[in-house]
């Protein structure tokens, strides 16, 4: 009978603990799940089903499987009601003016979202199906080794050529920086001349008679024409430092005179000094540019 409560095909006892609730109702006996389905396809006439039944049947259920799962119990609960609202719109005729959707409208929504469920549910079958590596199949042992060919293609113009070879060779080029050494008169050159010139004379010359004939000339820049006169200044210093030379001067900033010291020959040469070169006598001399 449609009234009647049949618990025997109950199966509460799952390796998960999940439970599967067997319904006895007019003209289809089943899961829950596929009396949807079945309503679903219009395989069986929820209009035919007892509403009283289904729900005496779902709390009945429902008290039972609420002392073990809570969360199990609600969704039986809300599927029974889906079903009940479900029932209950395919027997109220349909209104011209209700704004809630129809039960066939229901019927076709539940229809694709059964669908849906039911794709990915064979999607997740044959996924699962497939062979699984670690179990129907494996790796190799030893990797295999496969040669490769390369072969490089440059796709450029001659401006990037050029470009690239200016870049290489800026990167490759070195600056260095190079200075000319200044050609300076030395201090000995300034010995070498002055023992050349004085010879052994005794009589006194001006100073500056010892310098460079280029300087007298105006020939010598004003770096190396001062180099000369301090290079023969500092050879006349060493000289006199030496015994070879005697100097003497006239007041504070007048000039300077040298002369061979007695006795001795500069270098150990004996040539004298040229009229052109050097002034003889003392203060009388040729007066030349102050030392």
């Amino acid at each position: 009978m449609a009234d009647e409560l049949d618990f025997g095909d109950m199966d509460l006892d799952g390796a998960d603990g999940a439970r599967s609730f067997i319904v006895d109702l007019e003209g289809f006996e089943g899961p829950i799940d596929m009396l949807l389905a079945m309503a679903r396809d219009q395989k069986v006439d929820l209009i035919h089903i007892s509403i009283l039944a289904l729900a005496d049947q779902y709390l009945a259920f429902v008290a039972e499987a609420r002392r073990a799962n809570l969360e199990l119990a609600a969704d039986y609960l809300v599927m029974a009601a889906w079903l009940a609202y479900l029932k209950s719109r395919l027997l109220l005729p349909v209104t011209e003016s209700e704004d809630e959707p129809t039960g066939a409208e229901m019927a076709a929504a539940l229809q694709f979202q059964l669908r849906r469920l039911e794709a990915m549910k064979e999607a997740g079958a044959r996924l699962m199906a497939r062979p699984r590596l670690g179990m129907a199949f494996f790796h190799r042992g030893a990797p295999e080794r496969f040669g490769t060919e390369t072969t490089t293609v440059f796709e450029v113009t001659l401006h990037d050529l050029l470009k690239a070879y200016g870049d290489a060779r800026g990167r490759r080029r070195i600056d260095t920086l190079q200075i000319e050494p200044f050609e300076l008169y030395t201090v000995d050159d300034a010995l070498a001349r002055i023992r050349t010139l004085l010879g052994s004379t005794p009589d006194w010359s001006s100073l500056a008679a010892f310098l460079p004939p280029d300087f007298h000339a105006g020939r010598m820049s004003g770096l190396v024409s001062r180099s000369a006169v301090a290079a023969t200044f500092t050879a006349t210093l060493e000289m006199v430092r030496e015994g070879q030379l005697e100097l003497r001067q006239e007041g504070t900033f007048g000039r300077i005179f040298v002369r061979a010291a007695p006795g001795t020959s500069p270098g150990g040469q004996t040539g004298r000094a040229t009229d052109g070169d050097i002034g003889h006598g003392a203060p009388e001399g040729r007066e030349t540019d102050e030392a």
